[in-house]
């Protein structure tokens, strides 16, 4: 086995700058189309199609380095690793719009939601601002950071899984 093996961190570290720059410019696209406050499948859909993108790309080049070899557990760390890389990225510059860009974006994103729930639900307006205001509480900077960090590493798991499982090769014995 080679001595010079390539760190998976590196390959996190790079292949997660990329996706995360690719996440801003997406939400930049959002932003100038007045969307980045509504969530819908739509967005979803493009955001996981891009992280799982991303994840590929960065499994197969660090297994390209790595002599065509790569275990399950090197391909997890890498694509955990991006993924937390990204939504950090991601998370910084939703602070960014949310407190610079554009203030009004919760504001916004709450009469958004109001509005959803009033068309698809059976739930009185007072009972719709109820359940607004008790979320209101997770709405904190500090609790979306927290909670951001934790959907960025469950999802960057999940999202990791089988591509590590179809990727991982073993050397021959």
């Amino acid at each position: 086995m080679e001595e010079n093996q390539p760190q998976t961190g590196k390959f996190a570290l790079t292949y997660g700058l990329i996706l995360g720059g690719i996440g801003v410019i997406f939400a930049f696209m959002l932003y100038t189309l007045d969307m980045h406050y509504q969530q819908n499948m739509a967005v979803l859909g493009v955001s996981v199609v891009l992280t799982l993108a991303g994840i590929i790309v960065g499994l197969i080049q660090f297994r390209k380095a790595n002599g065509g070899v790569m275990s399950f557990g090197q391909g997890l760390k890498v694509g955990v690793g991006i993924c937390l890389i990204a939504g950090i990225i991601g998370l910084l510059f939703n602070q960014l719009m949310m407190n610079v860009i554009d203030p009004d974006m919760m504001t916004k994103a709450v009469e958004y939601q109001k509005e959803q729930l009033l068309q698809s639900s059976k739930l009185t307006p007072d009972q719709i601002d109820a359940q607004i205001e008790a979320q209101q509480k997770f709405m904190t900077p500090s609790m979306q950071i927290v909670f951001g960090l934790l959907y960025v590493i469950i999802s960057g798991f999940i999202l990791s899984l089988i591509p590590a499982l179809v990727l991982k090769k073993t050397e021959k014995s």
